[in-house]
């Protein structure tokens, strides 16, 4: 058999373990995986150097684009080229943030067609629920999205409101029937709403503003309409390790529910956050050291099923606003390019492995969201890869990265693990062509069969 092109390694990540191999990819997927020496008719021979790893395509569920409307806050030009950067090769874009938000069938055209022909990874786009757009959500999956967020305390734009939990559950009821995914930012807004709000430049008094309990009693709703309705769900930016074992006795009682947590909540602490540095805000917020080793332990244990970005730029004015007061500035983690070598250097670290590492960054991810032909190497699936170098340092240059703004909380940081390159559907991204598709999850499903 012919191949197009032919990657051969010492070690590819196949199947959870690592081990030499050939990998043959004709028209952009992948046709045969053997011995080295196997794949000997082809077209082209990509051979890896001894100290890099073939990885899968990683794939990022939670990226905020923010194209049209607040483009000066990233655009999908600059958020692919850094997922490329980063070794991603399928983002899903939020639906908040960009103007119009996708809440309905003429603004996800509008999203899309202001996508088209600019993006440098393959792109997917989530579906948005608001008070008073449950009509649309039929018409949207029909559209290919592949999903649908909402926010249980307010979202910080005006055009994307939050829902009430009742409000959510009726979501939930016309999810199920579609047979879709609810993903929640989970925070309550009464707890929020009751906490004390000194505002101000320490970050002791904006993590008080945004406890822990927020976030279990918002999952606890979630937890009891995902229940009564069979719906599947899914915890966006899980930061109270507490929450972790409300979520698995749900599982254990049949609930559909899977969790996610960020690089951020995983390298990051409350400890060493200096006041002012609104750089690290975010909301759910970065909780203390001790809270970052018990998300750890869940990654281990199985309890947290995904790892993603929530890439959430904005412009320097809005990240420093009220010069430095934490309540007035906008929160949000840029850290798309870096995800992989941020959460790689912690988790070597801990002794978790790389391979489990891009289980939780590549293959989970995919597989919830119906991704099903990307996040692995195998016979079948997307030609989508990332040539790693795991033991190469490097430190963080805010200024060379590919979004939009040097704005970054890692800015100086030594990182160990390295993208060299990224291929899509076989082919090497180039960084001045774009050649990343839209994608529909009828489409991806459709595919699989």
């Amino acid at each position: 058999m012919a191949f197009d092109t032919v990657f051969r390694a010492a070690r590819v990540l196949i199947d959870g373990a690592f081990q030499p191999a050939d990998v043959g990819v004709r028209d952009g997927v992948v046709e045969h995986i053997g011995e080295i020496g196997t794949g000997r008719d082809a077209a082209s021979l990509i051979a890896l150097r001894d100290d890099e790893v073939l990885l899968p395509g990683l794939v990022d569920t939670h990226v905020h684009v923010n194209e049209p409307g607040r483009t000066e806050w990233e655009g999908f030009e600059s958020a692919t080229r850094a997922a490329a950067a980063g070794g991603v090769t399928t983002i899903v874009d939020m639906p908040l943030n960009s103007i119009p938000p996708t809440v309905s069938v003429d603004a996800l055209a509008e999203k899309r067609s202001a996508a088209e022909g600019g993006v440098y990874v393959d792109v997917g786009f989530w579906g948005g629920v608001i008070p008073g757009n449950l009509a649309e959500l039929r018409p949207l999956a029909d559209a290919g999205v592949f999903g649908f967020k909402c926010f249980l305390t307010p979202s910080g734009v005006d055009e994307f409101p939050a829902v009430t939990p009742v409000e959510m559950g009726e979501a939930m009821t016309v999810v199920a029937s579609l047979g879709s995914l609810l993903i929640v930012h989970a925070e309550d807004a009464h707890t929020i709403e009751t906490a004390p709000h000194r505002g101000g430049s320490e970050y002791a008094d904006f993590l008080a503003s945004r406890p822990g309990a927020a976030e279990d009693t918002a999952i606890a709703d979630v937890i009891r309409f995902a229940e009564a309705t069979g719906t599947a769900a899914h915890i966006l930016h899980l930061s109270n390790a507490g929450s972790l074992g409300r979520i698995a006795q749900a599982r254990r009682r049949g609930v559909d529910l899977t969790v996610e947590t960020c690089p951020h909540y995983l390298t990051l602490t409350a400890e060493e956050i200096a006041g002012g540095a609104t750089v690290c805000k975010c909301c759910p917020p970065i909780r203390d050291a001790a809270n970052r080793d018990a998300l750890w332990r869940g990654l281990a244990d199985g309890a947290i099923d995904v790892i993603v970005s929530d890439h959430s730029p904005s412009t320097p004015d809005l990240k420093n606003a009220g010069d430095g007061d934490f309540e007035a500035a906008w929160g949000g983690i840029a850290s798309l390019q870096l995800g992989l070598p941020l959460v790689w250097t912690e988790a070597r670290r801990r002794g978790l492995g790389l391979g489990r590492v891009i289980d939780l960054m590549a293959a989970k991810p995919a597989a919830r969201v119906g991704l099903v032909g990307k996040g692995r190497i195998a016979a079948g699936a997307a030609a989508d890869f990332a040539v790693f170098a795991p033991d190469e340092t490097f430190v963080v240059d805010a200024r060379s990265l590919e979004h939009r703004h040097p704005i970054c909380p890692y800015d100086g940081r030594e990182l160990t693990g390295v993208v060299r390159a990224a291929y899509l559907a076989g082919a090497r991204i180039d960084r001045e062509v774009p050649r990343g598709r839209l994608l529909t999850r009828r489409t991806e499903v459709a595919n699989a069969a």
